[in-house]
């Protein structure tokens, strides 16, 4: 059964002054003889090259994509929303340009590597719309968001501490950069820190996969922490985090010793369901969770309300209610643990490393 989350995402509200404006219609007054067939607002989205089903980042923003246009009556395709898929960096920029020429007016970069591909092109556009989404690009047309993806991976460090048996635990990032350093930073803080607190010690093993869209080269790094000893694995991976979970799986299918797979992005439990002894089990221990998608939703309904706050940059934490942490299958010792942990960053007593 599905877990109830430990935390509460309400970025809804706080994100009331984020981006997204309609282009080109909201200038028009009931004398205009022309009337556009494009409704007030289209958006489409630039996936990386995880693609829109990684169960991650790109598919959490997709999800706010259509639920915006659920609630507006708003269909999938060019006079609605749209998702432009990528397969690898070469793609960003024709992407954009298919956008672009199809005439969507705000365009959303998902991930920091589309943030030379949306510069370019709100250099080259300056009458449309950009979101990007975690990277700052200081133009008056694009609009960024950013995330502290580092304190949500605190509280993951903690609840990786609480629960492992063995004292070793995993993290395996997509790709090494700012973005993926935060993740890294900030779990090994929280691991570090709780193990001070339970006596414990506690090592991490940090490995890099080098893609975001390799599944098998996942599996591979799992493998081989696991093999180590390690019992709990957190990842920031984006698609090639299937592969974990497909080794942890594998091996809590055959083996006595349960092993974890912390989520990250978008809550991953159903990642984790998994048959032993003819039982039902699950073997996500929590995820971290992004609110990228409820962003999308919310700037998309700017694009109605024909607001764009052009050049701003929004930065969210567990104070904005931007970031956040499910329940999973925590003990109660380590939801105590993390709930303490979330109240003292809040306060700032708790100040997350960022590299």
């Amino acid at each position: 059964m599905k877990r109830t989350k430990l935390f509460g995402l309400g970025v809804m509200t706080m994100l009331s002054a984020l981006v997204l404006g309609a282009c080109g219609n909201g200038g028009t007054d009931s004398s205009d003889k022309e009337v556009s067939e494009k409704p007030a607002a289209t958006i489409a989205l630039i996936t990386n090259a995880g693609g829109v089903d990684d169960r991650s980042f790109n598919q959490s923003a997709w999800e706010g994509f259509q639920a915006w246009g659920k609630e507006n009556g708003f269909s999938e395709g060019n006079d609605g929303y749209k998702y432009f898929q990528s397969a690898n960096e070469s793609d960003y920029v024709p992407n954009i340009d298919q956008a672009l020429s199809a005439g969507f007016n705000t365009i959303f970069g998902i991930g920091y590597r589309l943030a030379p591909a949306i510069q370019e092109q709100a250099e080259l556009n300056p009458d449309k719309n950009f979101v990007m989404v975690d990277e700052v690009i200081d133009l008056p047309n694009v609009a960024s968001v950013t995330f502290k993806d580092h304190e949500a991976s605190y509280l993951a460090g903690v609840a990786a501490a609480y629960t492992t048996k063995t004292n070793k635990v995993g993290f395996i990032g997509g790709i090494k950069g700012e973005v993926i350093g935060r993740f890294e930073a900030g779990f090994n803080a929280g691991v570090q820190d709780a193990a001070k607190t339970l006596g414990k010690d506690i090592t991490v093993e940090n490995q890099y996969a080098g893609s975001f869209d390799l599944p098998d080269r996942g599996r591979s790094i799992a493998q081989g922490i696991y093999g180590q000893g390690a019992d709990v694995i957190f990842h920031a991976s984006g698609g090639t985090g299937s592969g974990i979970f497909q080794e942890a799986k594998a091996r809590n299918e055959s083996d006595s010793e349960k092993v974890w797979v912390i989520g990250v992005d978008s809550d991953q439990e159903s990642e984790g369901e998994y048959q032993k002894d003819g039982k039902a089990d699950n073997f996500t221990l929590t995820s971290t969770l992004k609110g990228v998608g409820t962003v999308a939703q919310d700037l998309a309904q700017k694009a109605l309300d024909g607001e764009f706050p052009g050049g701003e940059h929004q930065v969210y934490g567990l104070k904005e209610d931007g970031v956040d942490l499910t329940a999973g299958h925590l003990s109660d010792e380590a939801k105590a643990a993390v709930e303490e942990a979330r109240e003292k960053i809040i306060s700032g007593e708790i100040e997350v490393p960022e590299k």
